[in-house]
């Protein structure tokens, strides 16, 4: 996957979104470059990845989204009292068959790698390679507490304070503060109400996982967590394992949930160098995680 030489007048460009469509953020590198779509955590936007559009907009066409609520997509229609995992879906699928975009790779962070398994469920031809970085293929007791306590603890406490409670059992260490801090700046873009209707996504959350977790895996995937990832690095290793035929694992040693951020240079690194392999048809599967 050689860098193409750039057209001088191909720039990145911020389309204008049709009325009550998704926000997103076009950096356009060439007619026959190949896709990247971009999916942001909850709480995020698509700020959370300025560290890889710096690298990554030299060799892909780049499609990134602020998700319903998120960053500048509000005032999405249509507009619904509660959320699920189709619903999510649908508002991505509607900016990409809008740009008309048949077949890419796609970049998800944590929540995000949950709706990107929803994607692929709904439309498997489009998904070139999936690269989940932070990946959620199942939660610990911590995570199932919090999402059934969640909507309880909402009418005793600010949505703010819950939000925080959350971001410190996922990035607990002094090393995670600046991806928490980033997190908890894009997550005041999210109004209380708001708030709640993501909370309210645990009721399809078990199942999506579930769902894929349990499917013989028929895309070539990575599965990118940190080392410090206590609540997910468990369940995306026995994913790997088990979807060894066709899923990569990289374990970013010194590094939480959020790797894109904490050790971007890194990061970018091990997906160029996964999508190279996948360019040349070369590639390989060296999963070998400890399981334990």
């Amino acid at each position: 996957m050689k860098p193409k030489e750039k057209d001088a007048s191909v720039i990145p460009t911020i389309k204008q979104r049709p009325t009550g469509m998704l926000h997103y953020e076009l950096h356009q590198h060439s007619a026959d470059a190949p896709w990247m779509v971009f999916i942001h955590g909850a709480g995020g936007s698509l700020v959370t990845w300025k560290h890889q559009v710096r690298e990554f907009r030299h060799l892909f066409n780049l499609l990134l989204i602020d998700m319903r609520d998120h960053g500048k997509s509000k005032n999405i229609s249509p507009v619904y009292d509660d959320y699920d995992f189709e619903i999510i879906t649908d508002d991505i699928l509607d900016v990409l068959d809008f740009l008309e975009i048949e077949k890419a790779h796609f970049l998800s962070l944590s929540l995000g790698s949950i709706i990107l398994q929803k994607l692929h469920e709904r439309r498997p031809a489009m998904v070139h390679s999936m690269i989940m970085a932070g990946g959620v293929f199942k939660a610990d007791w911590k995570i199932h507490i919090f999402a059934h306590s969640g909507k309880f603890l909402s009418y005793f406490l600010p949505f703010r304070w819950i939000y925080d409670m959350f971001s410190l059992i996922v990035l607990p260490r002094k090393n995670h503060q600046p991806s928490r801090r980033l997190f908890r700046l894009q997550s005041q873009k999210l109004s209380p109400k708001e708030f709640l209707k993501w909370l309210g996504l645990y009721r399809d959350f078990f199942k999506v996982v579930r769902r894929f977790y349990r499917k013989k895996l028929e895309t070539a995937s990575l599965v990118v967590v940190g080392s410090q990832d206590h609540v997910f690095i468990r369940a995306a290793k026995r994913f790997a394992h088990k979807q060894a035929h066709l899923a990569q694992l990289a374990i970013m040693e010194g590094c939480g949930h959020i790797c894109n951020i904490e050790q971007a240079r890194q990061f970018n690194q091990i997906v160029l160098s996964f999508l190279r392999e996948l360019d040349l048809g070369k590639m390989a599967f060296p999963v070998g995680a400890n399981l334990d």
